[in-house]
Formats: C-alpha cells, structure tokens, sequence
C-alpha cells in the first residue's frame, strides 16, 4: 500500500518502506496516503524536490498527535510536571520485558496533548499475551507514579492514560476470560444490556474488584520500577526540560552504563 501511494513521490536513498510498515500498524490506507502527503509537504518547506526518513518521520508525529502548538506558552512548572510524567513512561517501559522500544520523547504540545512518548514497535503482533497487557498497564501509569514519586502531586494530565489502562483492564477480565477468579466468560452489555443482570451482583462485584486489582497491581509494578532507578528518571526530564526532545539514541545513553 505504501508503494501504491508513494509512486508519484520521489524518495530519498535512505527511505525504508518496511521500517515504515512497521512503524504504521493499523493504518488505513487513507491514513498511509495522508502520511506520504504531508511527508512531501515538509520536504517542500526545506527546498527539498525529494523526500527523505525524517520527513516520514515527522508527517508521523503531525498526523498521528496533531500539529505542534508553537504559540503555547507553557510554565516552568507545567514543563517540570510534563517532562517527569513523559520520562516516567519512558523509563518503565524500558524495563518491561514485553514493550516496544522508546523511539522518541517529547514535552512540546500536539494536538490535546502536552507531550508524548512514541514507541517503535519491535515485531508484527497479531495477539498479546496476557503478560503483555499487564505490562502495556504499567507502562501507562508510568507518567501518574513519576509525578507522585518524583513531585509529590499528581495533575490531570494522567487522564488519557488511566482512561486506557481501565479499558485494558476492562477487557482482560471481561472479553479474554483472564481472570482467574472471574474465569473464561465473555460479557458484553453492548450486545446485551441484561447480560449482567443474569450473572448477578455477587459477580458483578467480582468483576469490578479484579479490574481494580489489576489497576492497583500495575501502579504498585510502576512506583517500583521507577523507586529502583529514580537517577534515570532526574536524568530523563532534566533532559527534557531543556532540549524538549529526546531521540531513541539520547535515551538509550541513559542506560548505557547498566549495560
């Protein structure tokens, strides 16, 4: 799809069509088409009659998380809380065995968002594990610890996130039948809205006390991972809050000496 879309564009020798399939997982190709688009409109804007990595990469970003709010004026204090609730996503993520790789971190506003910290995914999933999951609701609520642990306060910029991480949650214990307490059942109050009222409140009340548990469980998981190695957390958002970007290769320097 991507070579359908980019044959009237000229690429650049560096451009990589499967880094950027991996990248763009779940794309449309209406989504593909507007990536290609706005990659060659950020050629343009850099007198370039070609387009090359950074391009695609930067379309991605506007795409995906919206234009960058340049005109935004941010505190300091803003900055500070920004800066460690992206580092904490960051940093925890990078000791969960099953998430995908950081591929950059940013404290510049997107869209509804005051920052974000994008992933490289490292392979083609079809499934996740149940393992997987639960570490996808670590990672989430790494940016809710780092502001308690590391600010002693917490903000609304958490939202989205613990929004996710419910539904995730939500899902393991009522769709995939990973509970073991709830066990393989499947419900959906959408398809049927007397669904739960058959099983009953007893099973209600089991379903919504394993979803919190598994909540309760991954924030626990987060504020240890980031109390084990809180110097790379300072070190993160000190980072960020001076150059507002960190690249793949910033961040893993980090780390290079527990190596």
């Amino acid at each position: 799809i991507l070579k359908v879309h980019s044959r009237n564009k000229p690429l650049g020798p560096d451009v990589d069509l499967k880094e950027i399939a991996k990248d763009t997982i779940g794309f449309t190709g209406a989504d593909l088409e507007n990536l290609l688009n706005e990659a060659s409109i950020v050629a343009a804007k850099e007198n370039r009659t070609y387009i090359i990595q950074k391009d695609i990469e930067k379309a991605f970003i506007k795409v995906g998380l919206g234009v960058e709010k340049k005109s935004r004026v941010i505190s300091d204090k803003e900055k500070r809380i920004t800066a460690f609730h992206e580092a904490g996503h960051a940093v925890v993520s990078k000791f969960l065995p099953t998430q995908d790789t950081v591929h950059q971190i940013s404290i510049v506003p997107r869209g509804m968002a005051g920052g974000y910290t994008m992933y490289k995914p490292d392979e083609d999933k079809n499934f996740m594990s149940k393992t997987e999951m639960e570490e996808t609701i670590i990672s989430l609520l790494g940016g809710r610890a780092a502001e308690k642990l590391a600010l002693d306060d917490i903000s609304t910029g958490a939202s989205n996130d613990i929004e996710v991480a419910t539904k995730i949650a939500t899902d393991m214990v009522t769709i995939y039948g990973m509970s073991d307490i709830v066990g393989p059942i499947s419900i959906n109050t959408e398809k049927d809205p007397y669904q739960m009222e058959l099983l009953g409140d007893r099973f209600e009340d089991s379903i919504g006390a394993e979803i919190k548990q598994l909540i309760d469980n991954a924030y626990y998981q987060a504020q240890k991972i980031l109390s084990e190695h809180m110097d790379k957390l300072e070190q993160v958002a000190t980072a960020l809050m001076k150059q507002e970007i960190i690249s793949a290769e910033e961040f893993e320097s980090f780390f290079q000496d527990n190596q």
